[in-house]
């Protein structure tokens, strides 16, 4: 019998390679004939707060070398997460410091929504425009899935949760992660970047007999 291969996902709700990385381990996880258990571990690209809305697009020129360069960059990751079934509308989408949504996807996992309400904030962001800044929108997005917005709200509003999101920030920094996804299977194969879904497939299979030899 094949063990469970644990799956740690160190992850960015901004990240559009993160929202495509997901989609594609969905994918191997579903043609794996083992079992997983999948946990979404908590990394920001940027800590730096967002003062007021702001659209990504105007935040990302001024990184990366303005308008033309930002445009070639969404246009292929537009295209590339298309081809897995995504929508990205970039034009759309609000710069955003994510604390504040590690944090709820920490809670939404208490009630053991935290794939679903990780998904929900990529498409929010990335499709819907919604401000991830905003509680009230983050607590909107815990009432789409059936959870008490009231109790979203007043979580996010507490310093509830805050500790243990810096707490895998520290872990990612401890264990070299630089990047996101990156997938930590058996708490020591890590798998950098949002490879392909017979990639992920593989590299599960593999752990799997690893791990089934060593024991």
């Amino acid at each position: 019998m094949s063990p469970v291969v644990e799956i740690e996902i160190w992850t960015d709700v901004v990240c559009p390679w993160c929202y495509i990385g997901k989609r594609r381990m969905d994918s191997a996880v579903a043609a794996y004939p083992g079992d997983v258990t999948v946990t979404y571990r908590a990394y920001q690209l940027d800590p730096t707060p967002v003062r007021e809305p702001q659209p990504l697009v105007d935040a990302l020129a001024a990184k990366f070398g303005g308008p033309e360069q930002v445009t070639a960059m969404t246009s292929r990751v537009t295209d590339i997460a298309a081809a897995d079934g995504l929508r990205l509308d970039f034009s759309r989408a609000v710069a955003a410091n994510t604390f504040d949504t590690h944090r709820l996807i920490r809670w939404a996992g208490s009630h053991g929504r935290q794939a679903e309400l990780l998904e929900a904030a990529h498409r929010a962001h990335f499709t819907d425009g919604v401000d991830l800044n905003s509680h009230d929108a983050l607590a909107g997005l815990a009432a789409e899935m059936g959870l008490d917005a009231a109790s979203a709200r007043a979580y996010l509003a507490s310093s509830d949760g805050a500790d243990e999101v810096r707490a895998e920030f520290a872990a990612a920094r401890e264990l070299g992660v630089s990047s996101v996804p990156t997938f930590v299977l058996a708490g020591k194969y890590a798998v950098v970047g949002a490879q392909d879904s017979a990639t992920l497939l593989a590299a599960l299979e593999q752990v799997a007999r690893r791990e089934a030899a060593a024991a």
